[in-house]
């Protein structure tokens, strides 16, 4: 590594989710075709290499304990964890580089390495939705935030469920090197332009590249953050201060689209995760922010040819199939 090499550091450990591991790197690594220096590390607890969650061995290059200080640690996450406390040997081994690292950073549930080593003591924090109560139970000091993409507080990042790594590792590569470099990494990973840390655990329409004028950025942000709220282009254009016209003309102009139907496919981006989740297909209509059932209805039918209760029940199908 030169001596501007950015070290990134990625803790790996008996039972760690490959994708946790493998997402965030990738980010890492795609940022330096792109005139980034990253210096991506795998490091164990011990130095020994590590079997993953899929039974896949990976070898570790060194232990972390040993390690020069990191730029950025991050602390991968396992589905034991949520089951079991964090042993005290990976908790132990986390503690010491985290004080020294310029940011310390968990993807999915290392969010409960951080909290057992006290890293999250009074900070704000996110794990994936369905364990956060547990989080929240075993570190009370700890504000959990249980519907966001990840929280940053101070030099501390927590992300959410998996894919959400990569919606981190991306937000990191932007703070680093500017929403261009992050940009161009989103598109040759193919992955959206990373999602605002404080949306909703859903996943977000790629709308293509998000728009470049500051003013339209925080439009979309606010309506990615809160898909139910008051988007009508008359509210949308006085958060901004400009005209209606000069508003549709922002949409059209960068995003080819105009206010009403990118508020729309945000909404039914919603809509889906929630039917996944067993929603019903009513109270996803209230939360995704239509105004009934039968507009959300209208929307699948044009988007996808079936009905909200049709694709719920096709989404459950393949999942029972896929469970079994």
């Amino acid at each position: 590594m030169t001596a501007g090499t950015h070290r990134v550091a990625i803790l790996v450990y008996d039972g760690v989710t490959l994708l946790d591991v493998a997402g965030p790197a990738e980010v890492f690594k795609e940022a330096n075709r792109f005139g980034a220096d990253y210096g991506i590390m795998l490091l164990s607890p011990t130095g020994a290499g590590v079997t993953t969650n899929l039974g896949v061995r990976i070898a570790a290059d060194g232990a972390l304990s040993q390690a020069p200080a990191v730029d950025t640690l991050l602390v991968a996450g396992s589905d034991r964890f949520p089951r079991a406390r964090v042993p005290a040997d990976l908790v132990d081994a986390v503690r010491t580089p985290a004080a020294a690292a310029g940011r310390v950073a968990s993807i999915c549930t290392g969010a409960f390495v951080l909290a057992a080593a006290g890293l999250l003591d009074g900070k704000r924090a996110t794990t994936h939705w369905k364990v956060a109560h547990e989080l929240a139970a075993r570190h009370p000091t700890s504000r959990v935030e249980p519907d966001a993409i990840y929280v940053r507080d101070g030099t501390t990042y927590t992300s959410a469920g998996v894919t959400a790594g990569i919606d981190l590792a991306l937000a990191l590569v932007e703070e680093d090197h500017g929403p261009d470099v992050a940009r161009d990494v989103a598109r040759a990973l193919v992955v959206y332009m990373q999602r605002a840390g404080g949306q909703s655990q859903f996943s977000a329409p790629l709308q293509g590249a998000p728009p470049r004028s500051p003013a339209l950025r925080t439009i979309t942000d606010l309506v990615t953050a809160n898909p139910s709220g008051d988007h009508s282009l008359g509210e949308l254009a006085r958060h901004l201060n400009v005209s209606t016209r000069h508003l549709t003309r922002l949409f059209h102009d960068e995003l080819s689209t105009t206010p009403a139907r990118y508020v729309e496919n945000i909404r039914f981006d919603m809509a889906r995760a929630l039917l996944d989740q067993g929603h019903s297909a009513t109270r996803a209509a209230t939360l995704a922010g239509f105004p009934s059932y039968e507009s959300m209805r209208r929307v699948f039918a044009r988007k996808l040819s079936i009905s909200p209760a049709a694709y719920q029940r096709r989404f459950s199908t393949t999942r029972r199939t896929a469970a079994g």
